[in-house]
């Protein structure tokens, strides 16, 4: 649910285009703490956004430089 409504604000608030960008939850299968303690249900409460460019725009870019 986290991951959606990050997509959400991405989406509606800052013009992300919603074909290019996919939710992803991942914090059930790789928690980064131990669920046991308050603390480390803090620390599996994150949001990772990775951007990954289009490998063919890069190399345009790198071709041109």
């Amino acid at each position: 649910m986290r991951a959606t409504a990050i997509v959400r604000i991405l989406t509606t608030d800052y013009g992300v285009n919603p074909k290019q960008i996919i939710p992803s939850g991942r914090a059930d299968n790789f928690p980064v703490a131990d669920n046991s303690t308050p603390e480390g249900k803090a620390k599996n409460r994150r949001t990772e956004v990775i951007l990954s460019p289009k490998i063919s725009e890069l190399m345009k870019i790198l071709e041109n430089n």
